[in-house]
């Protein structure tokens, strides 16, 4: 990708990259350049550490009004990444799960997958 398209390549480095951007890009990279510059807006400050920011990313995804897997499970291996505990994310997710148990259906599974199967033995 051109130097023209420095928020995509942002993505793509910071660990933040949906898959099915992919065909956004290859077809309409000046809209997917858009879309992630306004998307982008809250993730300019730092008032609110990484950790925290990619909790509410877990919120946001595992809610019963999206319920995105991808992105759940992104969003929990970049908390982790970020010191996030397995406690944390799991309390995360009960907190969201007062929109529904589904919640709790699509994240807990994930947790387990990566906390436990991704664990460095």
């Amino acid at each position: 990708m051109s130097t023209k398209y420095l928020k995509i390549d942002e993505y793509k480095q910071r660990g933040d990259w949906n898959k099915t951007w992919s065909l956004l890009e290859e077809k309409s990279p000046d809209f997917l350049e858009a879309y992630l510059n306004f998307r982008d807006v809250p993730h300019q400050t730092s008032n609110i550490p990484q950790k925290y920011r990619e909790l509410i990313l877990v919120a946001i995804n595992v809610a019963t009004t999206h319920m995105y897997e991808p992105g759940t499970k992104r969003h929990i291996e970049n908390a982790k990444k970020h010191g996030a505990t397995e406690q944390e994310v799991l309390e995360t997710i009960q907190m969201v799960s007062i929109m529904g148990i589904h919640s709790c259906n699509l994240g807990y599974p994930l947790v387990s997958e990566i906390f436990r199967e991704r664990s460095p033995k």
